[in-house]
């Protein structure tokens, strides 16, 4: 067998799913520290505006599946020593409303146990009109018939 080839009776390989870029929202629709609920292919997901930076996260709290769009958002509260504490990264973390398990919206990962539990996150950018376009899908005339494959 030549090498590389795949031997006979082998299932095909599954395709990868390749991400898809959606245009949510104009940046000023999201105004720092807001957010924006959007669903795209049939997910909820939120877009964070932190201070000009935007991030996104499945609406899903993986603990029992409360819809972080209702959470509130908040900071750290870190101390260097005892009796003294400050606060810090106002805004960063959403909180779950059901149980309040708390995530880091710039990563998705659990303030809690960063390693283990995460809401999915998914990359966010803000692009110029210029860079935009419409998805097109190649179309044939087939004998009376308009096929459009997509």
């Amino acid at each position: 067998m030549p090498a590389g080839a795949t031997p006979p009776g082998t299932p095909p390989t599954p395709a990868r799913a390749v991400a898809t870029r959606h245009v949510v929202a104009a940046t000023d629709e999201i105004p720092p520290g807001g957010r924006k609920l959007v669903a795209i292919g049939g997910r909820d997901i939120l877009v964070f505006n932190l201070a000009g930076e935007f991030f996104a996260i499945a609406n899903r709290c993986p603990h029992n599946g409360g819809s972080l769009c209702a959470g509130r958002t908040t900071g750290l509260v870190q101390s260097s020593e005892p009796g003294r504490y400050h606060y810090s990264r106002q805004g960063e973390i959403i909180r779950c409303p059901w149980h309040n398990w708390e995530f880091d919206i710039r990563t998705g990962r659990s303030v809690i146990d960063p390693r283990r539990i995460k809401v999915r996150a998914f990359p966010a950018e803000v692009a110029s009109g210029a860079a935009l376009q419409a998805e097109t899908f190649p179309v044939q005339v087939e004998g009376e018939y308009v096929v459009v494959e997509a």
